[in-house]
């Protein structure tokens, strides 16, 4: 069996915790020891080999994949990493992963998002693991049984038994409130997105109901493919049309963390009396069904509120009610037509060898914390002009200063002039952080000349 993981989406309902270029499904979310992402690479593992799981992600998120699978303490495929040139929407990420699937050999496809928290695993794995036979026939979708109406989820009607499954009659829409009530009364069940199917007879039914994608992937390069496919969901190109679609019901606990309002759902272990969600030692006082998530190290004090959503970051505030949670969206839009970075940057930003974390910054100068893993460089590089002292607090650093090399331990430091060629690298077996003072009139990337490609884009 074959595994297609989709991790390119961008989260944009759960900003400010999810960025452009850090997404959800990296975040390691509170009380979590793994990221959403490795979660779901754990989850897959249990079925199939990391061998044959494919991983259908944006451009700029290889190199976090890669990391996340190493921190796992896997080896990442790295033919199996497949770069979206652009977002093009499910059924072209889908069929991208299929495609490179049946170049080795048609096979059964499994396909699941990568940002979704699942309970009771062993419920999905086995129903997996029975739906294999219904798989060669059908393209199969799994439907959540639904623990009560809810208006941000589609819905699937289930028709003639299958026996481990059921023929899908119909597939709906976000309904309303009042609609929502009387679909899960009538055993309708939330579409979750996941999918299984043989990777023939899913070319075959695109081939069919969508040849617009199927054509645009007839070319071997990949740009030309998502620029020449449309934009379409696989539930609308393919699920909807198709007279071969069957539907395995799931009885588990399910979140896909579309929104503030189903986070807020996803915690409701650590609700308090009132029906306050807290993470930290926030106070609240006469203050009802709240949910308050913050960096930790802020004191916080709320007083006579209701159904407020409040998500504090450094860089960052976010309040709403938890009734407007869709449109978190609309905060993100506004603030990229202002051409507001943060909306795409943490203050921490992930590298192939490490992060980064901006800690303050001035018109001359920045302040980061450099975090170098063991066995990892940075690139050899040069700034024409703004000079860096780097103070190390942890690990030991091999420094490099035009060919000269030093090692600089902790509590020791070094500058580097304007104009030397430099590299920060981590010999050692310890984690490297280091202090670097930026300091200059040009901070701005067209600043640094790179003499040799070590996959670094700081």
């Amino acid at each position: 069996m074959k595994v297609i993981i989709l991790a390119g989406g961008s989260g944009t309902r759960l900003w400010p915790l999810s960025r452009t270029n850090y997404p959800k499904q990296f975040l390691k979310l509170n009380g979590m020891d793994q990221s959403i992402f490795q979660l779901t690479v754990q989850r897959c593992l249990k079925i199939t080999t990391l061998d044959d799981i494919f991983i259908v992600t944006g451009k700029n998120y290889k190199f976090l994949i890669s990391g996340q699978i190493e921190e796992m303490g896997y080896t990442a495929v790295m033919e199996n990493i497949l770069l979206e040139p652009q977002a093009k929407n499910t059924l072209p990420a889908i069929y991208y992963g299929v495609k490179a699937i049946r170049e080795k050999g048609d096979d059964i496809v499994a396909v699941f998002p990568s940002d979704h928290l699942i309970n009771d695993e062993d419920v999905l794995i086995e129903s997996i693991l029975k739906g294999r036979q219904l798989a060669e026939k059908y393209l199969l979708t799994f439907g959540v049984c639904p623990a009560s109406p809810e208006t941000g989820y589609g819905y699937i009607k289930p028709g003639k038994d299958l026996g481990t499954g059921f023929i899908v009659d119909e597939f709906k829409e976000k309904p309303d409130f009042e609609t929502a009530k009387k679909y899960v009364d009538s055993g309708y069940l939330w579409n979750c997105g996941m999918f299984m199917f043989n990777s023939s007879l899913f070319s075959a039914e695109v081939e069919t109901y969508c040849p617009e994608v199927f054509k645009a992937f007839a070319t071997e390069d990949v740009s030309e493919s998502f620029h020449n496919t449309p934009s379409i969901s696989i539930d609308y190109g393919v699920m909807e049309k198709s007279n071969h679609v069957a539907v395995i019901p799931l009885k588990l606990e399910w979140n896909d963390l579309g929104s503030f309002a189903t986070f807020y759902d996803e915690y409701d272990a650590r609700k308090n009396e009132h029906g306050n969600v807290i993470f930290n030692n926030e106070i609240l006082i006469d203050s009802f069904d709240n949910m308050i998530y913050s960096d930790g190290d802020k004191a916080i004090v709320a007083i006579g509120v209701k159904d407020l959503v409040v998500v504090d970051q450094k860089d960052a505030l976010l309040i709403c009610h938890k009734d407007q949670t869709q449109r978190v969206k609309d905060g993100v839009a506004a603030l990229k037509e202002k051409g507001d970075k943060r909306v795409d940057y943490h203050l921490t930003e992930y590298r192939p060898w490490g992060s980064c974390t901006l800690l303050e910054e001035g018109r001359f100068y920045k302040i980061r914390r450099v975090t170098v893993l063991p066995g990892k460089k940075l690139s050899y590089q040069m700034h024409y002009h703004r000079s860096e002292h780097w103070i190390v607090v942890n690990g030991t650093a091999t420094v490099v200063i035009d060919g000269k090399e030093t090692l600089v331990s902790s509590n020791e430091s070094v500058f580097v002039k304007n104009g030397c060629r430099h590299r920060l690298q981590n010999n050692g077996k310890l984690l490297l952080q280091v202090i670097e003072v930026q300091s200059g009139i040009y901070l701005e990337e067209d600043d640094i000349v790179r003499f040799e490609d070590d996959f670094d884009r700081s």
